[in-house]
C-alpha cells in the first residue's frame, strides 16, 4: 500500500483545512487509519484515528472538538477535517494505516505511512 497525504497549506488562525490520505495498491477498507503530526523540534504525536468501519474514532485532547477524522472506502481515502486552527497546530501531518485500531496510538510501528503534508497556521 502506498499512502499519499495532501491538502496542507498556509491558513490563518481560526481557519480550516481538510487533509486527504489516498491509498493505492491495496484497499484500505480493512485497516484502521491514523493521523500524526510533527512540529519543528518536537516528537511526532498522535492526532486522530478511525477504525476499519468508521464506527470508532480517537482524538488527541489537543484537537478534540476541532478536528474530525473520516474515511471513504469507495475512494480508498481517509480525511482529517481541521477547523478552528491554531498556530500550535503548525506541523507536518502524516497518515498511517494499521491492521487494527490502537487505543493509545504510539508514534511508530504502523504497517504503512504516507509522506507528510505541511500545515502552517499563522496568527
Amino acid at each position: 500500500v502506498q499512502l499519499q497525504a495532501s491538502g496542507g497549506g498556509l491558513v490563518q488562525a481560526g481557519g480550516s483545512l481538510r487533509l486527504s490520505c489516498a491509498a493505492s495498491g491495496r484497499t484500505l477498507s480493512t485497516y484502521a487509519m491514523y493521523w500524526f503530526r510533527q512540529a519543528p523540534g518536537k516528537e511526532r504525536e498522535f492526532v486522530a484515528a478511525i477504525n476499519w468501519n468508521g464506527g470508532t474514532t480517537r482524538y488527541a485532547d489537543s484537537v478534540k472538538g476541532r478536528f474530525t477524522i473520516s474515511r471513504d472506502d469507495a475512494k480508498n481515502t481517509a480525511y482529517l477535517q481541521m477547523n478552528y486552527l491554531k498556530p500550535e497546530d503548525t506541523a507536518v501531518y502524516y497518515c498511517a494505516a494499521h491492521n487494527f485500531l490502537r487505543l493509545t496510538p504510539p508514534p511508530s510501528g504502523y504497517d504503512y505511512w504516507g509522506q507528510g503534508t505541511l500545515v502552517t497556521v499563522s496568527s
